[in-house]
């Protein structure tokens, strides 16, 4: 199964992501991109792919623990930038980022620990996801509106373990499904 670990704002931060995308989408190119989905939206700690279902159980007690260890913190959804010569856009964050960097820090290592084929360590960056396109796009627009967004702050209090089942229907824009496999509190959030 195709697992990653990641945190997800509430719904009330989502709705408010959502008129900034809306606006976004205005934009002239914006049919140019694919754009994510709101079930897609989720700053994603470690992506670890394809994992056999038997190392799924010594992974989840990883994060478990990772999760008891770090201290639920507040974040918003912030600015943004892209990837890859404009291919991705991305909404950033702000808030106790280190934290969330150590959370990241964390849940990678438990893949490695587990057996997850991790592949090379990047320097992580907090993002979400907002937009993809097989071409370069121009960006500047979009990062400039970016610029000036800023959602509420949340505190967050979770990890997720969430699953990805890709699209099998050949269908243009269809979007991944993605389902929570385990969800674990951060240490002191209950």
């Amino acid at each position: 199964m195709r697992l990653f670990a990641a945190v997800h704002p509430p719904e009330g931060v989502i709705h408010e992501l959502a008129a900034e995308v809306a606006k976004l989408k205005s934009l002239p190119g914006a049919e140019g991109y694919r754009w994510t989905g709101r079930p897609g939206w989720h700053f994603t700690l470690a992506f670890y792919g394809e994992v056999d279902e038997e190392l799924v159980p010594d992974l989840s007690d990883r994060l478990a623990r990772a999760a008891g260890r770090t201290a639920a913190f507040p974040l918003a959804v912030s600015g943004g930038g892209q990837f890859g010569h404009g291919r991705v856009v991305w909404a950033g964050a702000e808030g106790d980022v280190e934290t969330m960097g150590l959370l990241a820090d964390r849940t990678e290592a438990a893949g490695r620990k587990a057996g997850v084929a991790m592949g090379e360590h990047r320097r992580y960056k907090a993002h979400l996801t907002l937009a993809r396109s097989r071409d370069h796009v121009d960006v500047r627009p979009y990062v400039s509106l970016l610029r000036e967004f800023a959602s509420s702050t949340w505190t967050v209090a979770e990890l997720d373990l969430m699953r990805s089942n890709l699209p099998r229907s050949g269908t243009p824009g269809e979007q991944p499904r993605y389902e929570t496999v385990a969800r674990w509190a951060l240490g002191g959030a209950g």
